[in-house]
């Protein structure tokens, strides 16, 4: 990746099929990125979002089609990491597209969502492994593609993409971190639940980049974030916030004591 475009380099991650590749390639360009081996020169213009590289299997389907994810067996815990092992792939393949495809913003909007790429793909390998000890490996059940059609919806704006993903959808796992974890400690799964541990700290910078550029945004057109942030939700999520809400985890990951607020009452 010697001396190479940004743009180019985060598309050849996105494209990937291959999971362990996809996880090495990402690894490799933020090193890259921070070795100052890729430019920010454009060559071309983000073609249309579609579909991510991934791999033929899981098989998506609707989410009230998924199996349930009780964790009190062996079985049932597979099929939970199973599911967050889907969610760390996609929210690589988020932390990629908001490089490939939002241009002319601030070095620093790319630094971080390098970053978030490049912490999500370690999240997937560990999720992954756990899955392994557990007898299943990712693919074996169906999984949802939620994640992703929300980037889609939001693909022709960064602000709105800023909005609803990280500060929507990512923190949403701020949010349910605490019970699922209290959920394997009583079922004698220590090593997943210090695993969500580790997680839960990193997703909290996440969601923190996704309020510091959402507020950025906001400043440069002149808008009132709180207002901006209620349009949206009511635009694109049409009551699909739900609580409860982990409203220390929010705090330390910018969120406002307005928008906090705001949230429990539609929650």
């Amino acid at each position: 990746m010697q001396d190479q475009n940004l743009f180019i380099s985060a598309k050849q991650c996105l494209d990937s099929c291959d999971p362990d590749t996809k996880a090495a390639l990402t690894h490799q360009t933020v090193q890259a990125w921070r070795d100052g081996h890729l430019s920010l020169t454009e060559s071309a213009p983000p073609e249309p979002i579609g579909e991510p590289g991934r791999p033929e299997k899981p098989l998506m389907v609707m989410p009230r089609k998924l199996p349930r994810r009780k964790p009190n067996s062996i079985e049932g815990r597979a099929v939970l990491f199973h599911a967050l092992t889907h969610i760390e792939f996609n929210a690589i393949n988020l932390g990629l597209d908001a490089v490939y495809r939002f241009r002319d913003m601030p070095e620093d909007f790319y630094s971080d969502w390098l970053q978030v790429a490049d912490e999500e793909a370690s999240h997937f390998t560990m999720l992954r492994d756990h899955l392994l000890a557990l007898g299943h490996d990712y693919g074996d059940f169906p999984a949802h593609n939620g994640l992703w059609e929300m980037a889609q919806k939001t693909a022709h704006d960064v602000m709105v993409r800023m909005a609803l993903v990280p500060r929507c959808l990512e923190a949403r796992g701020l949010d349910v971190s605490p019970g699922i974890k209290a959920k394997l400690q009583q079922n004698g799964d220590e090593e997943g639940a210090a695993l969500l541990d580790i997680i839960l700290q990193d997703e909290i910078g996440h969601v923190a980049i996704g309020n510091r550029w959402f507020n950025y945004l906001c400043e440069q057109r002149k808008l009132e974030p709180m207002p901006t942030f209620e349009q949206l939700i009511n635009k694109y999520m049409k009551g699909q916030l739900r609580g409860p809400f982990h409203m220390d985890a929010r705090r330390a990951a910018g969120f406002s004591e307005e928008e906090l607020t705001y949230l429990e009452g539609i929650g």
